[in-house]
């Protein structure tokens, strides 16, 4: 995130309050664009949207509704393949544990998913209509600093005059010149969801977010998994302890992880693919997807002619309010670089929304963000990291709480994962916390509450949990961080 002193000119930006209503326009319908758009819209303001793939955006319609829409279908044969170990025998392999019974319609799945992205998409499209938003089809640019150029299908083109323009165009796959995807063998991320069988072998190039996710997750479906990884670890920037755990998991599970191994390309060969590595290896599969991260849609908006400020890699430069170097612009979501999640994209729309309309406004707090990885098991994190510690960056004491201890996890039959805490050394401040569990994603939210509100892990231990409970893996560590104060 850019600094505001380097981003922001000194004058100020809000919209002079006058008798007529101020005038919004969003260029982009994404989580950034359609929250703002909202928020604009009950704070009194004219409100436009323009859209051109889509209310929802990318979140809604190709990312995050549909991977975790799948996700959660293969969470459910993740849990039939494991219960075995609770005693479910399958009635046709008598005394054999139930991994074999279910089979997986690809079609049947992918269908779901679109139809649900679908639906999402209608929700979002009803509240802007219902909040007296104006939705315009097509694609925007900026003209000048309050005024947004919008051309339809047809080429016809509609000038909008503005007094703040939130820009939440968001960003696209970043493509391999080597390996042009094809939307059948060569993918990328947008086109999975289009398949109607499932791959025999499906290699992941990219160990991110998004290659860990679908590893896991076509794996689970039944699919011969190999991910090739650049690093000597998946997930890298993530908890090196958390990384561990998934990538036991992945061998476990039979994903086969090529660490240190860069693609170099990626061709069509009779019914499947190959992918070749920079030393030459050749990786033969069914299907590859490639997960090489996302470049921001800013190109052709006509940002650097109006003066907007841009990064080397195209992310438009904002500061904690959203606000970019030029007046009455703000920026939010994906094209800004600040964090490639969607919840931050919201934030940043209705912080930008408050700040342009003259509202208290609450910046974005970067060490506030909790996000997760929807792999099995998940992952989620917030605040400072052991790596902050570690490297001297802030100080801070770790404590590591492991699930194998806890009674529900024993009852449901799971044997990894941790809830790991770290605070600040006297007053046992929450400062950061990393959970490793089936639905992290739901557990990490006490930390995040700690961390935000500057809990002391004895405040945080002091709450009442459920016996039997995940939950109580968290309360049980904070109580490990709060006693040592009187080791």
């Amino acid at each position: 995130m850019s600094d505001s002193s380097t981003a922001i000119p000194p004058s100020p930006d809000r919209i002079t309050a006058s008798a007529e209503r101020p005038r919004v326009v969003v260029i982009g319908g994404g989580p950034g664009g359609y929250e703002a758009a909202l928020t604009a819209a009950r704070l009194g303001a004219q409100v436009s949207v323009v859209a051109d793939a889509g209310l929802g955006g990318a979140a809604v319609l190709t990312d995050v509704v549909p991977s975790k829409t799948l996700i959660a279908t293969a969470d459910v044969l993740d849990l039939v393949a494991g219960s075995g170990a609770l005693g479910i025998r399958d009635a046709d392999t008598a005394g054999s544990p139930a991994t074999g019974a279910l089979t997986v319609d690809l079609g049947a799945v992918n269908a779901r998913v679109r139809r649900l992205a679908r639906a999402q998409s209608l929700d979002i499209r009803a509240a802007l209509e219902e909040a007296g938003v104006r939705i315009l089809a097509g694609t925007g640019r900026l003209a000048a600093p309050g005024q947004v150029e919008v051309t339809d299908a047809q080429g016809q083109q509609e000038r909008l005059e503005a007094d703040a323009v939130l820009l939440a165009v968001g960003a696209r796959p970043r493509i391999l010149e080597s390996a042009p995807p094809d939307g059948e063998r060569i993918l990328t991320w947008t086109q999975l969801y289009e398949l109607e069988e499932l791959p025999s072998h499906l290699i992941v190039v990219g160990s991110g977010v998004t290659g860990a996710e679908f590893a896991s997750a076509y794996r689970a479906l039944g699919s011969e998994v190999t991910l090739v990884s650049s690093r000597d670890q998946v997930l890298p920037g993530t908890d090196r302890d958390a990384a561990g755990v998934l990538e036991d998991a992945f061998r476990r599970r039979g994903v086969t992880v090529r660490s240190r191994s860069r693609a170099a390309g990626a061709r069509r060969e009779g019914d499947g693919v190959v992918v070749t590595l920079e030393g030459g290896e050749e990786i033969r599969g069914s299907h590859v997807l490639m997960a090489l991260g996302a470049i921001p849609s800013t190109a052709g908006l006509g940002l650097e002619e109006c003066g907007v400020r841009l990064r080397p890699g195209g992310h438009i430069e904002t500061d904690r309010v959203s606000r970019t170097s030029v007046r009455g612009v703000y920026a939010a979501g994906d094209c800004t670089g600040v964090y490639p999640l969607a919840s931050v994209a919201a934030i940043q729309g209705r912080t930008a929304m408050h700040h342009a309309l003259g509202e208290a406004v609450h910046p974005l707090i970067s060490a506030q963000v909790a996000s997760a990885v929807f792999t099995s098991p998940e992952i989620a994190v917030i605040g400072v990291s052991e790596q902050d510690v570690a490297e001297a960056r802030v100080a801070g004491e770790v404590r590591t709480y492991p699930l194998s201890t806890n009674p529900r996890a024993k009852m449901q039959g799971i044997r990894e994962g941790f809830v790991k805490l770290i605070v600040r050394p006297g007053s046992l401040t929450v400062l950061g916390g990393v959970v490793v569990a089936p639905r992290a994603s739901e557990l990490i939210h006490p930390i995040t509450v700690a961390v935000t509100h500057r809990l002391t892990a004895d405040q945080l231990a002091s709450s009442s949990t459920v016996y039997p409970s995940l939950s109580g893996s968290l309360a049980e560590a904070s109580r490990q961080v709060a006693m040592s104060l009187f080791d």
